[in-house]
């Protein structure tokens, strides 16, 4: 377990990153214990139900925002290494969670969350897991730890780098894929191969640039994709956020 050790003492004791530490974990967390208690809810087990004032059902997506911008705020006013970075880390990890459980209702502006639409819940609640469990894992886009002051060639080489990665990661979002452009703003061939391939369909790119031939193919690929993945896919979303409820015979407020 040495290389845990070194982990340890290299990225979280003297990389500073004990905040971004139990931020994740207040994350990962708070998506777990909100995720079962709406299933207990949906399925009318345990103490636990709805919360509505004057008829308005509390989503907790608002007291999510609450405690996201608190932590924020005491983020910005907390001096360095002091007790005040953990709080903040915690109330941003809570509520970025509580917030991002909800991305979908909040991004279609409708009570999608047991929807087949809801399940970009879950997939942005990964994505933002992942992608700040590679930022604790010590990879970092802007990690230049190790060169002396005199190497400016190899730093504007690796700035170079950076920005071509930067267009396309831009490219690869786009083009509709975005879960691959936000892991390869970590790992950088992953959007170089991606940001050349066929656009998803009704994706920017998509509309934009193509013409009818291009379209019928990216059409092509995208039902090849989903026959060979769709499965594992809607599995996954499944296992994480609870099956969705078929449209024709959703409730209003299934939850």
């Amino acid at each position: 377990m040495t290389w845990l050790t070194d982990w340890w003492n290299n990225e979280v004791v003297h990389g500073h990153k004990g905040p971004l530490l139990l931020s994740l974990a207040a994350f990962v967390v708070t998506f777990a214990v909100t995720r079962g208690i709406t299933r207990m809810i949906r399925a009318g087990r345990g103490p636990f139900r709805n919360v509505s004032t004057g008829g308005v059902h509390l989503h907790h997506s608002t007291p999510g925002l609450i405690l996201l911008i608190v932590g924020a705020f005491t983020a910005v006013g907390a001096t360095e290494e002091s007790v005040w970075n953990y709080l903040a880390a915690a109330l941003v990890g809570i509520g970025a969670s509580l917030v991002l459980d909800e991305f979908a209702m909040i991004f279609r502006l409708q009570d999608v969350y047991w929807s087949k639409d809801g399940q970009l819940s879950v997939n942005m609640v990964t994505l933002a897991a992942a992608c700040v469990g590679l930022a604790v894992a010590g990879l970092s886009p802007v990690n230049v730890t190790g060169l002396s002051s005199g190497v400016e060639t190899t730093r504007t080489t690796l700035a170079v780098v950076m920005t071509v990665n930067l267009i396309f990661v831009v490219i690869t979002a786009l083009k509709g894929k975005y879960a691959t452009a936000l892991v390869g703003i970590f790992f950088y061939p992953i959007v170089w191969y991606a940001a050349v391939r066929l656009a998803r369909p009704r994706s920017p790119w998509y509309r934009w640039f193509y013409n009818t031939h291009e379209r019928r193919r990216a059409l092509a690929r995208d039902r090849r994709f989903d026959a060979r993945w769709g499965s594992v896919r809607r599995r996954w979303d499944d296992f994480i956020g609870g099956s969705p409820t078929p449209a024709a015979t959703a409730p209003d407020d299934a939850r």
